[in-house]
C-alpha cells in the first residue's frame, strides 16, 4: 500500500491499492475512488463494537475499500481544516487519540473506545471519559483539526496544556488535571478552570485549534432565528 497526503490548510489524503490490499473507514469517509475498488460497510466486529466506536467519536458503520485487480486508488478528506498525520504502528503499538480523530487504516490496525481512569481528567478534560485508543500492526491516518505540535517528553518531564490542544498522546504518558491556581488567573486569563498536565515518557501531539473553539468562533456569525 501506498500513500500521498495532498494539500496544506485543506488537505486530502490519496492511498495506493494492490490486488488484495484493503483500507477502512468511518461511514461517509471516502471522497472518490477510481480503479476495481469494491466497497464493504459492516458494524466491524459486531453491535457492541460498533456501539463502543459511535461512543468514540466514530460511525456506528465501518465501509471497507479492497481493491480487486490491479491498483486502485481511494481518496480521503476530513471534515474540517487542518493537519493530516500518518502512523506506521508496530504489533502492540498503541496510541490514544482525541474523539473523532481517526480517519482511515489497514485492516490490520484495531481501533476501540480507551475510558480515562481518573475522574479528574474525565470531567474536565475537555473530551470527556472516553477517547479513541489505536493499535497496530499497520498504517493509520488521523485528521487533526488545526495545525499539529509535536513533542517528546522525557521521563518525568511535564507539560500543562490546555485539554482542548490535547491531539494525540502515547500511552506512556501520564496524563491528568490540575486546577488553574490564583483568583485572577481564573477569573482573567480565559484558560478556564483547569489544565491538562502530561508527564513523560512519551510523544504527545498537539493542535493549534481545537475544532470547539472553531465551532465558538464561527457561531458568532451565525444569525439567530427568533
Amino acid at each position: 500500500m501506498k500513500y500521498e497526503i495532498h494539500g496544506t490548510v485543506l488537505p486530502s489524503l490519496d492511498v495506493w491499492l494492490e490486488a488484495g490490499e484493503s483500507v477502512y473507514t468511518e461511514s461517509g469517509g471516502m471522497a472518490w475512488m477510481k480503479g476495481d475498488v469494491e466497497m464493504e460497510t459492516s458494524t466491524r466486529g459486531g453491535l457492541l463494537a460498533g456501539l463502543g466506536r459511535k461512543l468514540a467519536g466514530e460511525s456506528l458503520f465501518m465501509t471497507s475499500y479492497k481493491c480487486k485487480s490491479g491498483t486502485g486508488l481511494v481518496t480521503f478528506t476530513p471534515e474540517a481544516p487542518g493537519r493530516i498525520l500518518a502512523f506506521e504502528l508496530a504489533s502492540g503499538q498503541s496510541l490514544i487519540c482525541q474523539k473523532d480523530a481517526f480517519m482511515a487504516a489497514q485492516e490490520s490496525v484495531t481501533l476501540e473506545m480507551f475510558f480515562r481512569k481518573r475522574l479528574g481528567a474525565g470531567l474536565f478534560g475537555g473530551e470527556g471519559f472516553i477517547l479513541q485508543k489505536i493499535s497496530g500492526p499497520g498504517v493509520v491516518f488521523l485528521e487533526i483539526a488545526g495545525d499539529v505540535r509535536e513533542y517528546e517528553l522525557q521521563p518525568g518531564e511535564v507539560m500543562k496544556v490546555d485539554p482542548g490542544h490535547l491531539a494525540v498522546y502515547e500511552p506512556t504518558v501520564d496524563y491528568d488535571i490540575s486546577a488553574v491556581r490564583g483568583l485572577k488567573n481564573v477569573l482573567f486569563a480565559g484558560e478556564g478552570l483547569f489544565l491538562a498536565t502530561l508527564r513523560g515518557p512519551g510523544k504527545v501531539w498537539l493542535q493549534s485549534m481545537p475544532l470547539v473553539n472553531l465551532a465558538a468562533k464561527l457561531r458568532r456569525y451565525i444569525p439567530s432565528s427568533h
